[in-house]
């Protein structure tokens, strides 16, 4: 079950068009966001450290119950991933709780970037830079805006 989305605001065309947000959109839609990647990151530990017993199990271990344990946590972690692409955000670091949200700016499509505890969003990447290649959000020299908001 998904829960509402704060973004439900944001344009697209079609339902199943890929969503883009400006930097006060995505600001807006954190608070939801950062519960969901929150969420990832402390499912993925679980998960890793079941590997982890399954790959080095103790003597005291039930393998079929780790195993349970595992492919549950991965089920749950496909459920979250499945909420933030309904919001139109994509995870990009399970561990870092790494987000970007699409952005229009300039007639090219761009990524606001945002990790998981920054308060809002302080950076974006060009779509192919990835991580590496943030700069902050105040270097865009006009306000990105969402799709048809363009003069």
């Amino acid at each position: 079950m998904f829960m509402t989305s704060p973004t439900s605001a944001i344009q697209s065309n079609e339902a199943d068009q890929k969503k883009f947000f400006t930097v006060e959109e995505a600001n807006r839609a954190l608070p939801y966001v950062a519960r969901v990647v929150q969420d990832v990151s402390d499912w993925y530990g679980r998960v890793m450290d079941a590997r982890h017993r399954l790959e080095m199990p103790r003597p005291e271990d039930d393998p079929h119950a780790i195993r349970d344990e595992y492919d549950a946590g991965w089920d749950r972690l496909n459920d979250l991933i499945a909420e933030l692409q309904q919001v139109g955000v994509e995870l990009k670091d399970f561990e870092k709780g790494l987000i970007d949200f699409p952005c229009m700016h300039d007639g090219r499509e761009i990524c606001l970037c945002w990790k998981l505890g920054e308060d809002q969003i302080v950076a974006w990447h060009e779509t192919d830079a990835g991580f590496a290649g943030r700069q902050d959000v105040a270097s865009l020299d006009t306000v990105a805006t969402a799709p048809g908001d363009d003069d």
